[in-house]
């Protein structure tokens, strides 16, 4: 095929905020920037996927019928993918999460015949590390993995895992997580007023606030934080809040807690904050710590999944094991003490953020992968 010539590409992933969704649709927003023509398909417009130039959205509509005890998904995905790529030429479907996506995606390519469209096939880990245990989805999650084209992870842990637990042999490719970021909207010092913050250090916590996060360490290890005026936490939640009040009301932080739920602007916080603080019990990446990074805001983290493949243990953050609150608080106060620790970190950070995790260093292997697919003979 022509080597220069545009790419159609359907993306499908979940549109609800989660690092994958907003992978995917920074994914396509890039592609569409270099001349691709990208068509998001998928139950909900994706979060963050901006009204731009050659991107376009195929809702799939799901219907209720009181045959089935619950809605399905994965059909009405596959008839949507296939009749997408017969109505505009996609190259390639690339799909974000095995179940249901890779599976919707053979399908439809099976109802379709021929050679197109090539599947593409991105883990971003809950597919692997939770539904790859389980012996109603492991075997169906093998499968189409299985009968995709390619097949990329976005951390060498994952990879790793992958084929630890669904005893995969195909070839796989690692594929880091990219940010590239907007211009913020509003200064650091307006942002830091909004939130009341003076000359405390700004914690930042972005998440979709999913169990793994747990958010209960988050809030009992900044609970710990001393002096307790040294700093005030801004938590970007991606989900309700509420749930989590209780533990704000037990451990005394309404006056050390904002909240800002479902932030679209996030890089209006992320270069108002000083330092990140996650405390997942899994990470395939973390692409939260990727985005504070990029503001030269390091972060401290549990050393868990591909996280430290992300931060350089002592060089670009801090590195604590995972589920010690004692030891998440001993660090946030090592770093707010020392300013120019912090500022050390941060510098660190923008570098390596910009070095290894760029758009431009990134999206280009994308583009190199979808050639090899549609240049590489069919071989299902």
């Amino acid at each position: 095929m022509d080597a220069n010539r545009p790419l159609r590409v359907g993306i499908t992933c979940y549109p609800s905020v989660g690092g994958s969704g907003i992978l995917a649709s920074a994914l396509g927003e890039e592609l569409a920037r270099r001349g691709h023509e990208v068509h998001f398909i998928s139950y909900g417009r994706p979060f963050r996927l901006p009204d731009a130039p050659r991107i376009f959205f195929h809702p799939v509509e799901i219907n209720d019928y009181e045959l089935f005890k619950y809605p399905d998904y994965t059909l009405p995905l596959s008839v949507k993918m296939a009749e997408v790529s017969r109505e505009c030429g996609l190259d390639l479907l690339h799909v974000h999460y095995a179940v249901p996506h890779a599976t919707a995606a053979v399908l439809a390519r099976a109802m379709l015949g021929g050679d197109r469209p090539r599947v593409v096939t991105t883990l971003h880990g809950t597919d692997t590390t939770l539904l790859g245990r389980d012996a109603g989805y492991g075997p169906a999650i093998r499968y189409a993995l299985d009968q995709s084209d390619a097949v990329t992870t976005v951390s060498a842990f994952l990879e790793r895992e992958t084929r630890r637990l669904l005893d995969v042999r195909r070839p796989i490719e690692v594929i880091p997580n990219f940010f590239q970021p907007r211009a913020p909207r509003r200064s650091r010092e307006e942002v830091r007023r909004e939130l009341g913050v003076g000359d405390e250090c700004l914690l930042l916590h972005s998440s979709n606030l999913r169990p793994l996060k747990r958010i209960d360490l988050l809030l009992e290890s900044v609970a710990r934080v001393r002096p307790p005026a040294s700093f005030r936490l801004v938590i970007l939640a991606g989900g309700d809040f509420a749930p989590f009040l209780k533990d704000v009301r037990r451990l005394g932080l309404e006056d050390r807690l904002a909240v800002r739920e479902q932030v679209t602007e996030i890089e209006d916080y992320l270069q108002a904050a000083d330092l990140g603080l996650f405390t997942s019990d899994m990470e395939s990446f973390c692409l939260s710590i990727l985005e504070a990074m990029c503001f030269g805001c390091p972060s401290v983290a549990t050393a868990v999944g591909g996280v430290p493949e992300v931060v350089e243990d002592g060089v670009s953050g801090i590195l604590v094991p995972p589920g010690d609150a004692g030891a998440l608080a001993r660090a946030v106060e090592g770093v707010i003490a020392d300013p120019g620790r912090r500022a050390a970190l941060g510098a660190a950070a923008r570098v390596r953020a910009a070095a290894l995790f760029s758009a431009d260093r990134v999206v280009g292997r994308y583009e190199d992968l979808y050639r090899r697919c549609l240049s590489a003979p069919v071989s299902r």
